[in-house]
């Protein structure tokens, strides 16, 4: 009797959807779960100029996000730029049958916060949407991806996709998380470790006991995160935390439906044995609250820490790329983190806009009020329900931080939501590239709970300070 190898989650996931193989090594995968954002117009031109109806309406389903102003008062116009692409996706949808979270609809959010909460999202699945931060859906067992323009078009018209295997890396997470260290730490810590292009070609699949202990909204963030260390995704087996997660939200399996899919999700998790291309093993003990000073979530320190020296860089390539990154941040070798003077804060993001994210913020700045122009953008129209009616709007605005609507917001600044020239930022947000919150806006990314003691105190500081 032929005893099959033992299988890892990539494997048994990715094997489970494969239609076809062609010649040159990439296999024609079956895409269970499609993701749309207003980004998604080029999609549907190319759908609709070729002829083709879309494939399978009801495993597809869209919300505006990237465009949608965050400041949504009465009477005042959404600016035409923004208006088109909004009421764009709108008028797709309600063409193709596709269900929609649209602007009056409470539901409506941030795709990547929305997916799980609704339910989409669901273990040994495959998902995609066109936004490279898809790999946050990894963190309920899924094998998700960001794809491009024409790789939507196609998912829309066949529900299939043209991908080559990506090799295998296993993160090994063991200890105990410390008092004040949050996914967002480790995400940082992490990528600061390998690099931006330290997972480049991989999946990053995230194990032992630090991630069980982990709630839901951490693993979300550390999946979302992974792309920034050059992965093609991150992913977390399934297990109770999960389930329980899961069980009840809207568009996940109910009744005899939910035993079933219980029963597969419970055989997914990585066989021991299975083989990974390589391993990296991290002990989160020891973990201190991260803050990046660069141009790239690799450019990341504990908050204890000072501006490197370029000349202390291993390569001269990275030399000139650490000097270019001090440059246009506006600091020098040497220079201690913690105290550094700051301009604005950010609150929100795919990465830390969930419950409890806005809680972590809510507890630092109780009693306190901001030193500098801040907000806090939830990641969902439910997720601001819920934020209310604990009072945590009224934490905030008590504070002399604004409350705003829930979208996309100052992570990527498609939508107003900017930074002035040489403002220093802090975000919650998951890219500090050069210009990404606005010109020459310098961004330093963090952990909600950071970012809210940034905006009491009008400079960077250890959260934990304020325990």
């Amino acid at each position: 009797m032929t005893v099959a190898p033992p299988k890892t989650l990539f494997d048994k996931i990715w094997e489970g959807h494969v239609v076809a193989h062609e010649p040159g090594g990439r296999s024609l995968l079956y895409i269970d779960r499609h993701l749309l954002h207003e980004g998604s117009f080029h999609a549907f031109d190319q759908l609709d100029s070729s002829g083709r109806a879309l494939r399978r309406p009801d495993l597809t389903f869209s919300t505006a996000d990237h465009y949608v102003p965050t400041r949504m008062e009465p009477g005042i116009p959404i600016g035409d730029r923004y208006k088109n692409k909004i009421d764009g996706l709108a008028r797709n949808a309600a063409h193709h049958g596709i269900v929609h979270f649209g602007l009056d609809d409470p539901r409506r959010g941030i795709v990547h916060v929305i997916g799980p909460e609704q339910g989409i999202t669901l273990p040994g699945a495959t998902l995609v949407c066109g936004d490279s931060h898809t790999s946050t859906h990894g963190a309920l067992g899924s094998l998700a991806f960001g794809i491009g323009a024409s790789e939507v078009s196609h998912v829309l018209a066949t529900q299939t996709l043209w991908q080559k295997r990506p090799r295998q890396m296993r993160v090994e997470l063991t200890g105990r998380w410390g008092p004040g260290i949050t996914a967002k730490d480790l995400s940082l810590a992490l990528i600061a470790r390998i690099g931006a292009g330290g997972g480049t070609g991989h999946v990053l699949e995230y194990c032992g006991e630090a991630v069980r202990s982990l709630d839901m909204e951490s693993r979300l963030t550390l999946c979302n995160m992974s792309i920034e260390a050059g992965a093609r995704c991150g992913i977390v087996a399934p297990d109770d935390v999960t389930y329980q997660f899961l069980h009840g939200r809207p568009f996940a399996p109910a009744g005899a439906s939910w035993d079933q899919a219980l029963h597969a999700w419970r055989a997914l998790p990585s066989d021991p044995g299975a083989h990974y291309d390589s391993t990296i093993e991290m002990h989160v003990t020891d973990l201190s609250p991260m803050v990046t000073w660069g141009t790239s979530p690799q450019d990341a320190l504990p908050i204890g820490g000072v501006v490197p020296d370029p000349q202390d860089a291993p390569t001269p390539n990275r030399r000139a790329a650490v000097a270019e990154a001090l440059d246009y941040m506006g600091l020098s070798a040497g220079m201690p983190l913690a105290g550094l003077p700051i301009d604005r804060v950010f609150i929100g993001s795919c990465t830390n806009s969930r419950l409890g994210d806005l809680r972590a913020a809510a507890r630092v700045v109780q009693g306190r009020r901001a030193l500098v122009p801040s907000f806090v953008s939830p990641g969902s129209g439910l997720i601001k329900q819920a934020a209310e009616a604990e009072g945590l709007h009224r934490i905030f605005t008590d504070a002399g931080i604004e409350w705003r609507d829930s979208g996309c917001s100052m992570c990527v600044g498609m939508n107003g939501d900017l930074g002035q020239p040489t403002e220093r930022v802090a975000s919650t947000s998951n890219r500090n590239f050069q210009g990404r919150q606005g010109s020459r806006v310098r961004t330093h990314l963090m952990s909600p709970a950071m970012a809210a003691a940034a905006a009491v105190s009008g400079r960077l500081v250890d959260w934990r300070a304020f325990l």
